[in-house]
């Protein structure tokens, strides 16, 4: 047995691996380089197969996970000549009942992202039909599986993973070798699914489905996922028993199955989150604070009191033998987590600065906080933006979408008619504003869910954002000079399905930088954000930094990244937290409540029954209470931000 190696920077690496994961895992930095190997695997196969003179048979899936790797397929096909005339494709799912030509539609999606930019033959596209009538269901289920039968089998698969653990439609409680069928949907997946919905109401309580057993026969298989939101099922699947209760844990038993991750997903897995657990020892700075802290979080102790036993009970020997004794290593971590705490975001004036968060100098910081909806300022930052404003500082609020698509018919209905009986009682009404209004009011009275709102209902719904906005941004002390609506190009489409992040969407970002000309940038890096608008918006803002990488003042031009209603940063990451009386958290709660399209019930909530505020208020005081429990300050609330690193 080899003698474990001897420690050289940045650490101590051992030996021997203890692996928890059941499945081939391969993890990445970014969902978009993990999409793109993905792509380039499938580019790979089709290739080896059209020199054999033969065909291949691809599985596809739907949702937000797989739509980089069909846009990296699009691209390969135009730019790099890949050809798609060999291609057979069977698609896992489709909503029951559901119309070709809804929006919601998995025939429409497939066709938007990937059928529609290749050059594949119609006849070669298979996906379930959600109009087959329902006594001729379950034959057109069993046609269906014998079709992929003829077609040779399978050989690669694509799946995501949704949060009950579902493949395709097979929901918990699906059987290891159930067929194509009809399933009725589990409610967390229906709830999931109201971001392509106008309220949970609208979704199909039924699907069509590849079944498990018919996943099984697939030769190679992809499953991946990407963001935090995911990581706990994630985990589920890779490192826990196989049960029918998460049906994505029947793939540890295929043959050739290939997990595929961004960090943001692998981070619940013991590799991720215990590393050393593993026996992976690399004691960076970074990583022995997050040891200590999951050391804290385990006993239950404040860091200052953890004893030699507490690390050697809990796999942590190595680290006090290699590092430090336990009272200098606890007083070490202890110091830099209260470091991250100032009531100062844009520094303090006047005060040495060495182990705060912000610079002291300049004083007066000119600041862009950048929102990706127009409600995301006040959810994810309202106490911070308050107290940069109340601290002098010259801040600007930048709202990067009209966030329209988030409005109720009914309010958009409610505002066509104001304005048109406001027209009639107190001025001249010209025949064309009336034809105008009217014309709303009847697209409204009749529109169903599967229609695209017309221009001028778009129109209406975001002034209906962007005064909401204004009344927010007003309330937390900015003048309307101080306050920016990008309405960046790519989110308006009319609908959920948004187009990719163009030069122009970087470049409006990059305009209104230039102009003010930041100390400080705020922007969104909550990732777990289920529409994906969050993602774009942080590309951009990454786009215009790189663009603006030459100028001078770039250079002192620090961005600090806050989270959404979704998900908090963990402990150990977080480089300021910024501390809330109870009153500054009540006038947080008011400025939210200016957004009165998105209070009580939000046409897109996501996974959560609460609130807007309600999320914001518990994320808020949880942070406060895990920084409390490590036997830090107790206070009544946090906001937290992690700084780009570039």
């Amino acid at each position: 047995m080899p003698k474990p190696k001897e420690k050289t920077s940045p650490g101590y690496l051992k030996y021997e691996l203890k692996s928890f994961e059941k499945m081939p895992v391969k993890i990445w930095d970014d969902a978009i380089d993990a999409a793109r190997s993905v792509a380039r695997s499938i580019e790979l196969a089709i290739r080896q197969r059209q020199q054999d003179g033969e065909k291949i048979v691809l599985g596809l899936a739907t949702g937000s996970t797989p739509i980089k790797v069909y846009e990296e397929l699009v691209r390969m096909h135009k730019e790099d000549g890949l050809s798609f005339q060999n291609v057979v494709t069977f698609n896992l799912d489709e909503y029951y009942p559901m119309p070709r030509e809804a929006q919601q539609s998995y025939w429409r999606f497939m066709h938007e992202y990937l059928f529609d930019h290749v050059d594949i033959k119609s006849e070669n596209i298979h996906i379930p039909d959600g109009t087959v009538p329902m006594e001729k269901v379950a034959e057109y289920c069993e046609r269906y599986e014998k079709l992929i039968d003829l077609a040779g089998g399978i050989d690669i698969q694509l799946l995501g993973i949704g949060r009950t653990g579902h493949i395709g439609f097979n929901e918990p409680g699906a059987w290891e070798t159930s067929p194509t069928r009809m399933v009725r949907l589990d409610h967390l997946t229906r709830h999931d699914a109201i971001k392509d919905f106008q309220s949970e109401d609208d979704v199909p309580y039924r699907a069509i489905t590849m079944g498990v057993g018919s996943i099984f026969k697939a030769r190679t298989v992809y499953l991946m996922a990407w963001g935090s939101h995911k990581a706990e099922i994630v985990q589920q699947a890779v490192e826990g028993e196989i049960s029918n209760s998460v049906p994505a844990s029947f793939l540890q038993k295929h043959p050739n199955v290939k997990v595929v991750l961004d960090k943001s997903a692998a981070e619940e897995l013991t590799k991720m989150k215990s590393p050393w657990l593993a026996g992976i020892c690399n004691w960076t700075e970074d990583l022995i604070c997050k040891a200590v802290v999951w050391l804290s979080q385990q006993t239950g102790k404040a860091i200052l009191k953890l004893t030699d036993e507490d690390y050697n009970e809990h796999g942590l020997s190595e680290l006090i033998i290699e590092e430090a004794k336990p009272y200098e290593l606890n007083i070490r971590i202890f110091n830099r987590l209260q470091r991250t705490i100032t009531g100062w975001p844009g520094g303090k004036p006047h005060a040495d600065d060495t182990n705060r968060p912000e610079r002291a100098k300049p004083a007066k910081k000119r600041v862009i906080l950048f929102s990706p909806h127009p409600d995301d300022d006040v959810i994810s930052m309202g106490a911070t933006f308050q107290r940069l404003v109340d601290q002098g500082h010259e801040v600007h609020v930048a709202y990067q979408t009209s966030g329209n698509i988030a409005v109720h018919d009914w309010d958009a209905l409610r505002y066509a008619e104001f304005m048109l009986e406001f027209s009639e009682k107190y001025g001249e009404v010209s025949e064309a504003e009336r034809n105008l209004y009217q014309k709303v009011i009847r697209f409204l009275k009749k529109k169903d869910n599967s229609t695209e709102d017309i221009p001028e209902v778009r129109s209406i719904k975001g002034l209906i954002r962007r005064g909401e906005a204004r009344a927010g941004a007003r309330f937390t002390g900015l003048d309307d000079d101080h306050i920016h609506f990008l309405d960046m190009p790519f989110y308006e489409t009319g609908r959920t399905r948004k187009k990719p992040l163009g030069d122009e969407d970087i470049r409006i970002v990059a305009d209104l930088m230039e102009k003010v000309k930041p100390h400080q940038v705020y922007a969104a890096g909550d990732l777990a954000d289920p529409h994906g608008t969050h993602r774009v918006c942080l590309e951009a803002i990454f786009g215009a930094y790189k663009l603006l990488e030459k100028e001078s003042w770039i250079k002192d031009c620090w961005l600090w990244m806050y989270r959404g209603a979704w998900h908090e940063w963990a402990v150990h990451e977080i480089e300021m937290a910024v501390p809330m009386s109870p009153q500054q958290l009540r006038r947080k709660r008011q400025a939210i409540f200016m957004h009165q399209s998105q209070k009580d019930r939000p046409p897109f909530p996501g996974g959560d029954v609460r609130e807007f505020w309600q999320r914001a208020e518990d994320r808020n005081r949880e942070t406060a209470q895990t920084y409390s429990a490590l036997g830090l300050a107790e206070y009544e609330a946090m906001e937290a931000f992690v700084r780009w690193k570039g």
